[in-house]
């Protein structure tokens, strides 16, 4: 395997969990390919090679009746299902442009599978972490009608002309209107209806709309599902499908609709971003991430999968601007790897974030070569902004020079922290400690990484403040078993599901990937490393697990709702919205994760 391709999977989930010594023989026993656009990569029922793993290019995958299932992109894989079935390719693959490709041998993927958890659990499609194909996250029989539906469609009473109701659709650039009697469904009047009813009639402008519309048209309520919807559509041939409840117009869904549902998967993101010309096309498929986040959640998608994938798109969205940074300031003069921290770094992102990165160059350069590196990080920071990703109020950014330094300063900054761990210095470590490189040469990090944690490990005093700063953020307990809210502000009577929910999470398992000297940056994945490298017990590791994806599960649901009904995301939940059982649960899963942080304060790491 190249270095470049070597590089390429240390950064990548599941691959970045693997120990040393695993990640040795999937670099000497692992293959590199190449394929020209068009070129045949294995046909239904071969025996497969292997699992293959896009570093470049795009690859169409058909199914038996060779219609194209997916469309992968880079850091997408393949192949999974028919190995794990019987060694025989359930699909077709093709690669649709020049790809270039990692294939894993198949005695190497099972060993991998069977031997490492987060690689298991990745690759496991049958348990409840399921890793989910191109199609299923966007399964029509697993949504309901209203995560689909337009809300408050529309409407015009009977009495509206025809001509007004042309007008009215123009204005408002839809091609149906509801009409409605009291806000009682009393038919629906389309763009078809204007010109093969009264345009090709010849009727007059000021005809009404019920003379034309289509009285007491199909309907479906809101807990309909995805499919329901396409079944209407197809059996008596519609193109807008009311949904009514109670007797009520509450929304429609259109063809249209369903098109966008189907077409709004991670690898359409990522294949409009990696070939978007300006920073304005990057901001226009950003700004489709709310909706995206909706969708996957309805789905029935666990939240680590929703994150991620959201997360994957601002990697993309990122490296496209290095490279509209490179186009605009000349080829870089040393290398460089630009790298996040913070949700990003972590595979966590949801709905709300901002960025957090930074960037190390190779040592011994002159001041013309450090000066290239300032527009060139400006640029990149203010892309990232225009795209939603808003500056880090904390100031973490490659735009600070502080944070855009030789590989030997932040050689001397981690030792510096690590040997002096005064409140900031635990503080900037627990941000670097979820660095994760998104471009350029990966290898600068590489041995950084290895080093600092060793070193980290090593210091007892440094380990202890880091501990301490990890019980800085608590959960919201109460004293008589109910959730503590936010006492007054504009947040008053809510949790904040980050810092008292999540980041808890995150703190702990950064200190057992300190204690352990654990690789993986991704929370899961670092709770996971932690029970298989004993740093905390398989009991105590499995409930912190639970508490977490509860936790987190719950934060994106409440980000999701906000975004369906029009509002900002953001992660203050109020526990009124719940049922009493929900409450009772997180109430527990805070309880877990206060023991855990007790635990970690007693320094006992809950092994007994």
């Amino acid at each position: 395997m190249t270095e470049s391709a070597f590089s390429f999977l240390r950064q990548l989930h599941p691959y970045d969990a693997l120990p040393d010594g695993a990640f040795r023989a999937l670099r000497r026993d692992a293959m590199f390919r190449t394929y020209p656009a068009g070129a045949p990569i294995y046909a239904l029922g071969e025996d497969l090679d292997g699992l293959y793993v896009i570093e470049s290019g795009q690859v169409a995958v058909h199914d038996e009746n060779d219609n194209q299932i997916s469309l992968l992109q880079r850091e997408n894989s393949f192949g999974e299902r028919g190995l794990l079935k019987d060694g025989r390719a359930a699909t077709s693959a093709r690669a649709q442009e020049d790809a270039r490709l990692i294939c894993i041998p198949p005695q190497l993927f099972h060993k991998l599978r069977a031997d490492h958890e987060p690689f298991r659990t990745f690759f496991d499609r049958s348990g409840k972490a399921e890793a989910k194909d191109a199609l299923s996250d966007f399964d029509l029989t697993r949504v309901q009608v209203e995560t689909l539906m337009v809300a408050n469609p529309v409407t015009c009473p009977p009495t509206m002309t025809i001509q007004q109701a042309a007008q009215k659709m123009r204005d408002e650039r839809i091609s149906c209107l509801c009409v409605t009697n009291r806000k009682k469904l009393i038919g629906i009047l389309t763009v078809r209806d204007l010109s093969g009813k009264a345009l090709a009639q010849g009727l007059a402008h000021d005809t009404p709309v019920s003379e034309i519309m289509t009285p007491d048209p199909r309907t479906l309520s809101p807990s309909a599902i995805g499919s329901d919807v396409l079944h209407m559509m197809m059996e008596y041939r519609l193109g807008h499908l009311p949904i009514v409840a109670a007797g009520k117009l509450v929304g429609i869904v259109t063809q249209t609709d369903l098109t966008r549902f189907q077409a709004s998967n991670t690898a359409g993101f990522v294949a409009d971003a990696a070939r978007a010309d300006t920073v304005a096309d990057l901001a226009a498929v950003t700004r489709r991430i709310p909706n995206l986040l909706v969708q996957l959640v309805a789905a029935g998608n666990r939240h680590d999968v929703v994150t991620r994938m959201i997360t994957d798109i601002a990697d993309v969205v990122t490296r496209r601007l290095l490279a509209m940074a490179e186009e605009t300031y000349g080829p870089p003069p040393a290398r460089y790897a630009w790298l996040a921290c913070g949700s990003q770094g972590r595979q966590e992102q949801t709905g709300v974030s901002d960025q957090d990165n930074c960037l190390i160059l190779q040592d011994d350069l002159s001041e013309n070569d450090l000066a290239y590196f300032e527009p060139f990080a400006q640029f990149v920071s203010d892309g990232l902004h225009a795209c939603g990703y808003v500056y880090c109020p904390g100031d973490m950014m490659a735009t600070n020079p502080r944070w855009r330094q030789p590989i030997s300063t932040w050689r001397e900054y981690f030792r510096h922290w690590i040997k002096n761990p005064s409140k900031e210095a635990q503080m900037l470590a627990s941000v670097m400690f979820d660095l994760r490189v998104i471009g350029g040469d990966a290898s600068l990090f590489d041995g950084l990484q290895a080093e600092t944690l060793e070193a980290a490990a090593g210091n007892s005093i440094f380990t202890a403040h880091m501990a301490t700063n990890a019980l800085t953020h608590q959960t919201p307990l109460g004293l008589l078993k109910g959730l503590a809210t936010i006492r007054s502000g504009e947040n008053r009577n809510t949790v904040d599901m980050k810092l008292s929910g999540v980041v808890p999470v995150v703190d702990l398992g950064r200190m057992y990937a300190l204690q352990g000297k654990l690789d993986p940056v991704n929370t899961r994945a670092r709770l996971q490393a932690a029970m298989a490298g004993a740093v905390i017990s398989e009991s105590g590791g499995r409930d912190l697990l639970d508490a977490y994806d509860l936790v987190a599960q719950t934060r994106l649901d409440h980000q999701a709702r906000q975004i369906k009904s029009g509002q900002a995301p953001d992660n203050f939940l109020p526990p009124a919205t719940l049922s009493a059982f929900e409450r009772s649960h997180l109430r527990d899963a805070f309880v877990v994760i206060k023991t855990m942080q007790s635990a970690l304060m007693q320094g006992r790491g809950v092994l007994g």
